[in-house]
């Protein structure tokens, strides 16, 4: 609930973009302002058209560590099915899945750190044995 977030007036609630769309387009979980990252995949530090506050959330590494995962499951995946099927040389692998590599990396770190800050706001989550209200 907004109502409960110090800062944010519950007026804002009309305009909060699903989590879905938070995610996938950077949007401010309050307002849905296009605010919510300051680069490529580092988060503002609050929002420039309402001024939530993004400090207050914490991301930390749990969707750079499943990502590696994912990513390395696909890349191996493919690269293993493409030696087996062609042979290329070894260029071939590293002009292939280098750009594929940093490109999903680059673009499912937005996306899930996205989807956990629109998640946190949400449900109001907050560190445990915090004194926040």
């Amino acid at each position: 609930m907004v109502a409960n977030i110090p800062g944010v007036s519950p007026d804002t609630e009309k305009g909060q973009p699903a989590m879905r769309q938070a995610a996938l387009f950077g949007l401010c979980p309050a307002c849905g302002g296009r605010t919510l990252f300051d680069g490529i995949v580092r988060f503002s530090p609050k929002c420039r058209a309402c001024g939530l506050d993004f400090a207050r959330f914490n991301v930390g590494d749990g969707p750079a560590a499943f990502l590696i995962l994912i990513v390395g499951a696909i890349v191996v995946g493919l690269a293993t099915w493409l030696e087996v099927a062609a042979g290329p040389p070894f260029w071939v692998h590293a002009l292939l899945w280098l750009p594929l590599i940093v490109g999903l990396t680059l673009a499912g770190l937005r996306v899930a750190k996205g989807a956990l800050i629109a998640s946190e706001y949400h449900h109001n989550a907050r560190e445990a044995g915090s004194s926040e209200v």
